[in-house]
């Protein structure tokens, strides 16, 4: 007799999905493993619901792909040039998983730990992880409490908080992949508007090569909205990566939950997405290599599926204390906060 056996998480547990709904009929689910956003299924003016985010078919596909679908990624989102750090005065190495470099807190970084749930209700739960000292080379024993809540005018609320007992660069996000106008749609026609007056260029291996730059005058600018096709290979930094994938440090009158650091509409007009945030930039990455990602529909995506836009500290921020914005180190005793909201809205044609 044949039985379907739950597919295991590499410690040999099944995972756990947990579905929150809120009384206007939208859907948020999620994984404990990687903390991972699975799914936004919003309802439309027409009647339609609409999958919002890039996914896979099954909880354990998300082991067998590269993109960091949805993914809570740390100790250290984005890169760390050449895998170190510099703490008065010691060099610490860290796992290098993209060349000489670390990415998104090494090959065992967050995205791929199970997150203990804590507590949850209909419309919120609550993770918890504990890194431990020398986790992925970074110093210091880590506690972090991560928080997804949906509320009922269809808002996502992600809340992070982080105490270590050593001196540690921390920078925590959610790596979820946006395509508003649905699965299978080329996410280039989507239009964004970008709070932020200067960027970050990047080398071909994405990392910062010169001096926040200002937006004025190129096709960085994304100030006022447009689509993401509109200038993508108008500079010849964005030419050698094939798209957008830049930090973006967001105007000082963003970097609070009541102004918007963001706007991102479906090329159909049904779907506007608004980003708000307390973190003091914004990766936006244009899906450049989601090719052959597993999808959803079993299948595999293409490039330009979907985009991201991660809120954090710009990249190699723990070799940059010159940048302006807030100090990236965390120190024992203190408490790291960030959160991110994103609030969803139908638009658009009625039935």
């Amino acid at each position: 007799m044949l039985t379907n056996k739950p597919a295991l998480a590499p410690d040999g547990q099944p995972f756990t999905l947990t579905t929150l709904r809120n009384s206007g009929g939208m859907t948020i689910t999620l994984m404990d493993w990687g903390a991972t956003w699975l799914s936004a299924v919003l309802p439309l003016k027409s009647g339609e619901k609409r999958e919002l985010l890039l996914g896979c078919q099954s909880p354990e596909q998300y082991l067998h792909q590269s993109a960091y679908l949805g993914a809570t990624v740390g100790r250290y989102a984005n890169r760390i040039a050449n895998a170190k750090l510099l703490i008065a005065g010691k060099t610490y190495p860290l796992i290098a998983n993209q060349g000489p470099h670390q990415l998104h807190g090494g090959p065992g970084g967050f995205h791929a730990r199970r997150w203990q749930i804590v507590a949850q209700d209909e419309q919120h739960i609550v993770y918890q992880l504990h890194s431990p000292h020398g986790d992925q080379g970074f110093p210091g024993n880590l506690d972090v409490t991560l928080t997804y809540r949906l509320t009922d005018d269809h808002r996502l609320e992600i809340e992070y908080q982080a105490q270590t007992d050593r001196t540690c660069p921390v920078n925590l996000t959610n790596h979820a992949y946006f395509n508003l106008d649905g699965a299978g749609q080329d996410a280039r026609q989507q239009r964004l508007q970008l709070f932020a007056d200067s960027y970050l260029p990047v080398d071909s291996e994405g990392i910062p090569c010169a001096d926040l730059t200002p937006v004025t005058d190129t096709g960085m600018d994304f100030r006022q909205p447009k689509t993401i096709q509109q200038d993508l290979l108008r500079d010849r930094c964005q030419q050698r990566v094939k798209g957008y994938d830049h930090a973006y440090l967001l105007s000082r009158s963003c970097q609070v939950l009541s102004n918007p650091a963001a706007h991102l509409w479906s090329a159909d007009g049904q779907v506007k997405m608004t980003l708000f945030t307390t973190a003091p930039a914004i990766q936006f990455y244009s899906g450049n290599y989601l090719a052959g990602t597993p999808a959803r529909d079993g299948g595999s995506y293409d490039i330009y599926a979907g985009v991201a836009l991660e809120s954090e500290f710009l990249p190699d921020s723990p070799n940059h204390p010159e940048w302006p914005q807030p100090d990236c180190w965390l120190q024992p005793g203190q408490r790291y906060q960030s959160a991110t909201h994103y609030q969803f809205e139908p638009i658009g044609h009625s039935a």
